[in-house]
């Protein structure tokens, strides 16, 4: 099984600025920690950021075929992006967004997100745990899939 991980714009500075808000630990720090949680659950894990909006639609469209779930943080993009939006319905896998603060505690602009609707669940407000909890999310999420994929080959070879 493979996990796709997805940062938007600005996460690249992570540990560097608005500590107060983001914390200190960098982006590498967080998939460091990521990669240890997929090699203990035997799962390929890739991580994709950049600032760009069409790199994100793109980077979604390129897990059709090859990836399982996908855990993604639109950061600013979360607020405004129908494309990503419609990238992630589009796809039609398994995504939990996650934030490492809480938007809805933030300015009112930021207390709507036009990602999460077409995501099966959206973690924010627990820093970088805010990751580990997308991963245990993600990995339930495929664990049940998979489960319903064999009941239902099971199923189809028992009416054959």
């Amino acid at each position: 099984m493979k996990v796709v991980v997805i940062q938007g714009p600005n996460l690249n500075m992570l540990g560097m600025r608005e500590q107060n808000i983001y914390g200190s630990m960098k982006l590498a720090d967080i998939h460091a920690q990521m990669e240890g949680v997929a090699k203990q659950n035997n799962v390929e894990i890739e991580f994709f950021q950049s600032n760009l909006e069409g790199e994100i639609v793109d980077r979604l469209q390129e897990c059709l075929g090859d990836t399982d779930g996908i855990i993604i943080n639109p950061a600013a993009y979360t607020h405004t992006s129908i494309a990503i939006r419609d990238a992630i319905a589009a796809i039609q896998i398994p995504t939990v967004e996650v934030h490492l603060s809480n938007i809805y505690q933030r300015e009112e602009f930021r207390h709507k997100s036009v990602t999460a609707p077409v995501c099966a669940g959206q973690i924010a407000g627990f820093g970088p745990m805010s990751y580990h909890l997308g991963m245990m999310s993600i990995l339930q999420i495929m664990s049940e899939v998979a489960a319903m994929r064999e009941a239902k080959q099971a199923q189809a070879n028992l009416q054959s």
